[in-house]
């Protein structure tokens, strides 16, 4: 029985999974408002090529 508590405090298997969550959170956080900041100027990038080419009737 010993034995067994000892191997389930050592292993950090777990630990490292946690971590690797919390990481690829926080990327995804990172991502997603550069995307929210960036938005606005690449819709008017937009705008401005869709209002330069013409209407093709």
């Amino acid at each position: 029985m010993k034995s067994l508590v000892s191997r389930f405090v050592k292993d950090e298997s777990g630990a490292t999974a946690i971590e690797y969550g919390l990481i690829a959170g926080l990327i995804s956080v990172v991502i997603i408002t550069g995307l929210n900041i960036a938005s606005p100027k690449l819709d008017a990038i937009f705008q401005k090529i869709g209002n330069a080419l013409p209407d093709g009737k």
